[in-house]
């Protein structure tokens, strides 16, 4: 009885273990029942003491192997809390992490578009600099002009007997420019609205810095250019008879329209 009701309260919440119990229960009513059924039949005490010695001694094994099944349960059990515990420990981090890396994200977008802001505003002020630096020209001239057999040139007025063109311009004074070599681009046009153009007497493409719009020209000349005023100029001889006509005369320097001029050919 006192090996039953020891049993009985071993019982908890394990439900395994409980059925354990009960089992071990029934074995050792099982045991008291065949105890006593020797003590009727018999009567023989050494039998029946010899029985019950084996019956304590397998109650208390029973006991014993509950007793390290609870041990091992709250073992067990505790490990499963500090797993928990990790568990939520890890949760709380990744979504810490989470949130990091998601306030990092926004930030990096951010800083990507003042970026872009800056960027752009310095490629505005880049350009307004280089604009500042266009050298301006004035008093474009253009004078239709022939070979004599004597080796000079002379001046023409009609297009018939013209042979090439002399355009000269002033290089007005910038002091926004760095001194050093500068190239002027000379874009003449023909009453049609053509540009006249021959690669090979070097007529090329220049972009025009303020639509990005490629642009014809007909001529270019460089200068070692020293901030102050000076006239360049430059001879077209397309070896082509020139058309009647308004021409119109465009110079760029740095990408930028600088000056514009126009001239009549009878």
């Amino acid at each position: 009885y006192e090996s039953l009701s020891e049993l009985e309260e071993m019982k908890g919440n394990n439900e395994e273990l409980n059925a354990l119990i009960d089992e071990q229960k029934s074995e050792l009513e099982e045991q008291k029942n065949r105890i006593s059924r020797l003590l009727r039949d018999n009567g023989n005490l050494n039998s029946v003491r010899k029985q019950l010695k084996e019956y304590k001694a397998q109650a208390e094994q029973y006991i014993a192997e509950i007793t390290q099944l609870k041990e091992e349960n709250e073992l067990l059990r505790g490990s499963n809390e500090r797993l928990t515990i990790a568990r939520d420990s890890l949760s709380s981090s990744l979504a810490y992490k989470t949130q990091e890396a998601e306030d990092l994200s926004t930030a990096k977008a951010m800083l990507t578009s003042e970026k872009e802001s800056l960027t752009m505003e310095n490629n505005n002020l880049s350009k307004k600099v280089t604009a500042a630096s266009a050298i301006r020209v004035e008093n474009i001239v253009v004078e239709g002009m022939k070979n004599r057999k004597s080796g000079k040139s002379a001046e023409k007025k009609r297009a018939k007997n013209i042979e090439y063109l002399t355009i000269c311009f002033d290089a007005m004074s910038n002091r926004v420019a760095e001194a050093g070599m500068e190239t002027f681009y000379v874009r003449v046009i023909s009453p049609k609205g053509e540009t006249l153009a021959v690669e090979e007497l070097g007529s090329g493409i220049i972009t025009n810095s303020n639509t990005g719009e490629q642009i014809r020209f007909t001529k270019s000349t460089d200068t070692e250019y020293q901030n102050n005023e000076e006239k360049l100029c430059v001879n077209w001889t397309p070896n082509t008879p020139f058309s009647e006509g308004k021409y119109q005369v465009e110079v760029y320097n740095k990408g930028f329209m600088t000056g514009t001029g126009a001239f009549v050919l009878k």
